[in-house]
């Protein structure tokens, strides 16, 4: 008799490990696909967004590199004003890099690490 309870308590201890085991890898899935998608619409919404950003500033650019070099009444000497102008913010976005870098960590990590709400 006893040796049937304990051959019984075992069947339901390895039923309800093998539902734990499926229900942690559908969980799994799911955040994984949640976090994919996060991803997906950040990274989309960046390109949407910086797309339409360039070809306001490459207007813009345009615009003023014509202004400059006429008040130069040197249309190179314009263009490139503005030019080193872009390399300058180039070089100060490489010098504070880290400081972006971290924000995206931690705007990722939170999406990743968030507890489920109920």
């Amino acid at each position: 008799m006893a040796f049937d309870e304990l051959k019984k308590n075992i069947s339901e201890i390895d039923e309800h490990l093998n539902s734990y085991v499926e229900g942690s890898v559908e969980y799994a899935k799911l955040k994984g696909f949640k976090l994919s998608m996060v991803i997906v619409t950040y990274f989309a919404k960046i390109f949407f967004i910086g797309i339409v950003g360039l070809l306001a500033l490459l207007l813009l650019s345009l615009a003023a590199s014509l202004e400059l070099g006429a008040l130069l009444d040197n249309t190179v000497y314009g263009f490139l004003i503005v030019g080193v102008f872009y390399v300058l913010i180039g070089i100060v976005f490489f010098i504070f890099r880290r400081s972006i870098e971290g924000p995206i960590l931690k705007t990722f990590s939170n999406h990743f690490f968030e507890e489920d709400e109920k």
